[in-house]
């Protein structure tokens, strides 16, 4: 449980000049805004009462005393990423006071805040996944824009595809002299190509029932596609109402209505379906290189993750199928 001493209001008494003035430069030259230097302010409040408290001006400030006052905020309940703000206020500060001070140097400079706890990535259950996919309204056999929405997202799930990589796939690959795709499906190899973080492309397969939908779509896509359109969008795989390359926003929209339909307890937005995909194959194949290179992660500690997720479903199973896993009552 967090301390209140980390959120109560700082000292009443103005700030030294310095700090004052750098508050104006921020106002006046870098436009900053009142919520920002409200923020600010309070931090360097805080730094010039800890600095007081040590006996210490703000211009004898060492390395060794920051270190400290942030082991004392840390102590007294703030989190990482509250101390980080506060590290990010009184680096900045000490950034454009030490030159014009003449300061040794910045006595913030290289401390950082301890790190956050990486939390565990949403993902959905087997069975929610599959309230989401197998609704059958019947607009579904008719309308373009609902049969593009369950082909997104069967293939969002389907492959891991991360949002930005959905939205910039093509129907097949095309080059001209002013358009070449960066990500493209391939229906008869079964997959997508698909460009990732870092310009790393790589190839994903795509399941029956991804494909499946995906087919019905693109049988209805020229009812969204206007008769002329730029390179880019009449390329697309997946387009909006205007015969445009769909938008990341709408593909968030449309996925958290479905989902609110299908009755799921918790927000879905794109990112949970790739969470949900990772964590399923995993549990089904406990090949984490696989599915690191499905993901595209670069490094294997990013998959690693997943088994923590994967941890926690067999010891759910465990402690309801072991017959002395139960806790004591």
């Amino acid at each position: 449980m967090q301390n209140a001493a980390q959120d109560r209001d700082p000292p009443d008494s103005p700030l030294p000049d310095p700090m004052r003035a750098w508050l104006r430069h921020l106002e006046t030259n870098r436009r900053y805004s009142p919520h920002t230097l409200d923020g600010y302010r309070r931090e360097l409040h805080f730094l010039r009462e800890l600095a007081d408290k040590a006996g210490l001006p703000l211009d004898k400030l060492a390395n060794g005393h920051i270190r400290q006052f942030v082991a004392r905020l840390h102590a007294q309940g703030r989190g990482p990423r509250s101390l980080a703000r506060t590290l990010a206020a009184w680096r900045g500060f000490y950034q454009w006071w030490a030159p014009a001070a003449d300061l040794a140097g910045n006595p913030v400079a290289n401390v950082r805040a301890p790190k956050a706890p990486r939390g565990l990535p949403k993902a959905l259950s087997v069975e929610q996944t599959q309230a989401l996919l197998d609704r059958a309204p019947a607009r579904v056999a008719t309308e373009p824009a609902a049969l593009r929405d369950q082909a997104m997202f069967e293939l969002l799930y389907s492959s891991g595809l991360r949002l930005s990589e959905l939205v910039g796939l093509d129907l097949r690959y095309q080059r001209s002299a002013d358009y070449e795709s960066r990500g493209w499906l391939s229906l008869d190899e079964a997959e997508v190509v698909v460009l990732g973080k870092g310009g790393k492309r790589r190839s994903v397969p795509v399941g029956q029932e991804a494909l499946a939908a995906l087919r019905k779509w693109i049988g209805a896509r020229p009812q969204l596609a206007p008769p002329a359109s730029l390179p880019e969008d009449a390329a697309a795989l997946f387009l909006g109402a205007r015969g445009r390359r769909i938008s990341p926003r709408v593909v968030q929209l449309q996925l958290a209505r479905i989902a609110q339909e299908a009755g799921l307890p918790t927000h879905v937005h794109p990112h949970v379906l790739r969470h949900s995909f990772a964590s399923h194959v995993l549990q089904s194949a406990q090949d984490l290189r696989a599915v690191q290179e499905m993901l595209g992660h670069a490094n294997i500690s990013t998959t690693q993750i997943y088994t923590r997720l994967d941890f926690q479903h067999l010891a759910k199973a465990y402690d309801q199928a072991h017959p002395r896993a139960g806790r004591k009552s």
